[in-house]
């Protein structure tokens, strides 16, 4: 074994790559080290199984509970399972940051799989695995355009913060990912409080520095390793024939073809090609031929836009697609919205419960529970198609993680909203941008469902077209000029900032300078939304639907917990049969309580109140006859909380027998007289008593029998 090493200091940690003696069979294999983080990177090439027409790139990120000292809590099932979505968003972090490097004719099966083996709970083992893996490729023999390399940005106390640790992340505005080649930004990914267009750019500016060290580190490892990278070939077609089908798909293309509606244009391409195959049938593979009709169609876009400034369906470069709003179209759900952009129309629907019905994840790093989830759907008829549907795929939950980011940071507090929520889109039509589609619609459903947002959010698509030094910058792209095209770049936020982005190229072209300019078009695209939207529904709906249900959250002494269970929940199982509540108790003397409508819920508060709170002499309460004695009654005036009153505190005059006033189950008024040292409470039907007022009381002489005060007989009564 020679074992190699590199580190680097970044972030005041030591950072260390190191090769040469873990899974040597691998084309390439790294140990990534940062802290006591510690991630295999490992990357294995095959012949493609068959032509896909596409590069068939895998990135596997597993996850290993053993890595926090965890074992999974299941009884059944200890082995890890599916993977989480939190592997499934770190491996499409790690594809989008390597995917653009490798050539665009290399069509081999490349696998890549990250395993984290040690978690610190401190550094993030997601950069440090994007790290690994740019290493593991550059090492390698596979072909690939690298190194690039991933650091994290954090923004605490107005500072740039280079890969925060966790406990600073969580006080951070911002949670910025970045990676980049010594020549251009590949890829980001952002979560944000609003953060401005300026202090963005100069996030991600300050990202592509760090990473240009990295960057050099990995180099030196690459070097040191010293392998050849495979010489690969590429099958040519016949010059001649080439030119052929380029010159007959230049000569019958359809003048018009970008100006036409999605619908159109697909019913175009179909017939384009099967005139396309009939013409040049045995003389070359279909798939050739697509191939040659995709490369012009591109060509014809892309010219259209850098020498005419004309895009698909005749819009300007900054121009967006005509807008539909409507929300409250779901008359059972509690919140409902439907956001039409061009051809793109998404499904929104806000469901409201229990913050009990939070989302519970178990991971390498412990347990969390999160009270905001949105998830997203892309359903085949959304683009046509007929296909089979099953488990939601790595994109749909990128697409649903991305909006939740996105709308996240306007969610009020749990203390001021009390509430889980889960928010699902639904892509009805596809034509581009769906994701911040849903980002849009989620906004205006939450908005209709009652929910009190700090500020309404919307979303844009941005792209760009380069063509050597040129470039133009689009605003709103749709299915082709993304395709097509050499960015996707979605912004998301407020009028007051940036809440989310996430970035991916085709090209290595994206300066600092040149992100700061689509993030101030992105601006101005992303406030012409929010108006629209606006007008619609101009600020969230005063009270929430009335099939959503209500909520309150209490804080009581932690002390004063076992008094509201009772002995074997005896209490709280009272409560919650009674008021038709959820009811839930952490630790801290937090307690939430959900309700399927108001009145259940003011008891159910009222009735915990009132066990936990101090009686005090003088408080009036309504309670229930729960027992009767010679002497006097018992009423219970809170579930858990009664009281004594004296056959003499029944009335303002003798009685002879206490049933002859009152009976079991009686609902009473009664007030607070006095609560004794050992908390024994004694009760007054007489509202207008005083305590120790003895002119009040017609027999002055008491005894002490048990644990109550009985009042005894005088002569004259007898």
């Amino acid at each position: 074994m020679n074992k190699i090493v590199q580190e680097i200091e970044i972030g005041n940690r030591k950072l260390s790559l190191e090769t040469g003696f873990l899974a040597q069979q691998a084309n390439g294999a790294v140990l990534g080290r940062y802290g006591d983080t510690v991630v295999l990177a490992t990357v294995c090439s095959a012949p493609a199984k068959k032509s896909l027409g596409y590069f068939p790139l895998s990135v596997e990120y597993e996850e290993r509970l053993y890595a926090g000292g965890k074992i999974k809590t299941s009884r059944f099932i200890k082995r890890e399972g599916r993977p989480s979505d939190n592997a499934i968003l770190n491996a499409r972090l790690i594809d989008r940051s390597i995917r653009p490097l490798f050539p665009k004719d290399y069509l081999k099966e490349v696998q890549v799989i990250v395993t984290i083996l040690s978690v610190d709970q401190e550094n993030d083992p997601d950069v440090v695995a994007a790290v690994a893996t740019s290493a593991a490729l550059s090492i390698s023999d596979i072909p690939w355009a690298g190194p690039v390399s991933t650091v994290r940005v954090g923004l605490k106390d107005n500072q740039l913060v280079i890969n925060p640790v966790n406990g600073e992340l969580a006080k951070s505005s911002l949670n910025l990912v970045v990676s980049a080649t010594k020549e251009a930004v590949v890829m980001i990914e952002a979560a944000a409080h609003e953060v401005s267009e300026e202090q963005m750019a100069e996030a991600i500016e300050y990202a592509k520095k760090e990473n240009d060290k990295i960057v050099a580190v990995i180099e030196e490892l690459a070097g040191a390793v010293g392998r050849t990278k495979e010489v690969y070939e590429v099958k040519q077609l016949d010059e001649k024939l080439k030119k052929e089908v380029l010159d007959y798909i230049q000569g019958n293309f359809t003048p018009d073809f970008f100006e036409i509606e999605k619908s159109d244009r697909k019913k175009e391409i179909e017939t384009f090609k099967a005139n396309l195959y009939a013409a040049f049938e045995g003389k070359l593979a279909k798939e050739e031929m697509d191939k040659l009709y995709e490369e012009v169609l591109k060509q014809k876009m892309r010219a259209l836009i850098l020498k005419e400034e004309k895009r698909v369906g005749g819009r300007k470069l900054d121009e967006i697609r005509q807008l539909y709003v409507e929300v409250g179209i779901l008359p059972r759900t509690h919140g409902s919205a439907l956001f039409q952009r061009g051809d793109t129309q998404i499904l929104t629907i806000v469901t409201l419960g229990s913050t009990s019905l939070g989302q519970l994840i178990e991971s390498m790093e412990g347990e969390e529970t999160k009270r905001y989830m949105h998830h997203y759907n892309f359903p085949p008829y959304s683009v046509g198609e007929a296909k089979r549907m099953g488990f939601p795929s790595r994109r749909e939950i990128g697409h649903g993680a991305l909006a939740e980011k996105a709308v996240f940071p306007v969610i009020p507090g749990e203390e001021q909203f009390p509430y889980a929520v889960r928010v699902v889109s639904e892509t009805l039509s596809s034509a581009g941008s769906t994701s911040m589609g849903s980002v849009c619609g989620s906004t205006l459903a939450l908005m209709d469902a009652g929910v009190p947002l700090k500020s309404p959010v919307a979303g844009i698509a941005m792209g760009i077209i380069v063509e050597n030094k040129d470039y133009k910058i689009l605003s709103d792209i749709q299915d082709l000029e993304d395709f097509y095209g050499d960015m996707d770049f979605k912004v998301a936020g407020t009028d007051k900032g940036i809440t989310a982005l996430q970035l991916d190229v085709k090209t290595l072209s994206l300066t600092a300078k040149v992100l700061k300019e689509v993030l101030d078009q992105a601006k101005k695209g992303r406030e012409f939304i929010l108006q629209a939207m606006l007008k619609v529904l101009g600020q969230p709906r005063p009270e929430l639907s009335v099939y959503a249900p209500r909520a309150e959250i209490l804080k009581i002494d932690p002390k004063k917990i076992g008094e509201v269970i009772g002995p074997g929940g005896k209490i709280i199982n009272r409560i919650i049969e009674a008021t038709k509540t959820t009811i839930d108790i952490d630790d801290d003397g937090k307690v939430s309580i959900t309700a399927e409508d108001s009145q259940n819920l003011e008891k159910a508060v009222a009735w915990i109140k009132g066990i936990t709170e101090e009686i005090a002499p003088g408080m009036i309460f309504e309670g229930t006859v729960t027992r009767i004695m010679p002497f006097g009654a018992i009423v219970e005036f809170f579930p858990g909380k009664d009281g004594m009153v004296h056959i003499s505190e029944i009335a303002p005059y003798r009685i002879q027998k206490v049933e002859d006033e009152l009976s079991l189950g009686q609902k009473v008024k009664v007030k607070v007289l006095k609560v004794d040292d050992s908390g024994k409470i004694g009760l007054t039907l007489r509202l207008d008593r005083v305590e120790n007022d003895e002119t009040q009381r017609p027999n002055p002489r008491f005894e002490k029998r048990g644990n109550f005060v009985q009042k005894e007989r005088s002569n004259k009564y007898r």
